[in-house]
């Protein structure tokens, strides 16, 4: 019975691991161009930007997957046209591009304004000065909130099954109706608690390889 359960509790966590990796992915891609427009000069596209973050932050993530979901189906006669997972995915995206895109800003306006001064007095470019003097310095710093938000996208992986994609918490979920076992969904925990202990190892060691920079 043990055994059965865990492979049935696999098969759910390969649905967990691929919501957590294409999402990880895709929002720390789109997470920076946000962040670029929130410190833009450009007042509307500044504007734009900040009340995305603020709409997106300031709402359940789980009222976001309904609507993501559900939403379209009332243009669309009833019918979604997203697929469940694609759904999920959707608004995973969207939400954690918005938390990335202000560690980002952070990140960013934390620099002191003097090294970019010196910067440009050493006759370098903005690019130059991006990538050569700021971009090391914007990595250590965001390394540990960044790594926080990764370990809060983990578990928040389970509201997925609100509208029923079969993650590890499903599988769980479903021992209780089929067979009447209640220990299967504590047994999830142990997933999360050693998926979410290896990504803590990986992100000690990369703030280890970080502190030769000083900042």
């Amino acid at each position: 019975m043990f055994w059965n359960v865990t492979l049935k509790l696999l098969e759910g966590f390969s649905q967990t691991l691929i919501i957590f990796g294409i999402t990880l992915v895709f929002s720390l891609i789109l997470g920076l161009p946000i962040a670029f427009g929130s410190m833009s000069r450009f007042k509307p596209l500044r504007w734009l930007s900040r009340t995305f973050v603020w709409a997106i932050r300031g709402t359940p993530l789980m009222l976001q997957v309904i609507i993501v979901f559900y939403g379209p189906a009332l243009i669309w006669d009833g019918i979604s046209p997203l697929s469940r997972m694609t759904a999920v995915l959707v608004a995973f995206i969207i939400n954690y591009s918005a938390y990335f895109s202000e560690i980002y800003r952070g990140g960013i306006e934390g620099i002191p304004k003097g090294q970019y001064e010196a910067a440009q007095t050493l006759g370098m470019t903005k690019s130059q000065i991006f990538f050569k003097v700021v971009l090391l310095q914007v990595i250590k710093r965001i390394v540990p909130p960044m790594s926080n938000e990764i370990l809060t996208l983990v578990k928040d992986t389970s509201l997925a099954r609100i509208v029923a994609v079969k993650e590890i918490i499903w599988m769980g979920q479903e021992f209780i109706a089929s067979r009447a076992l209640l220990w299967p969904l504590f047994y999830t925990g142990v997933f999360y608690l050693v998926f979410c202990g290896i990504l803590t190892l990986v992100f000690a060691k990369i703030e280890e390889k970080l502190d030769y920079f000083k900042v």
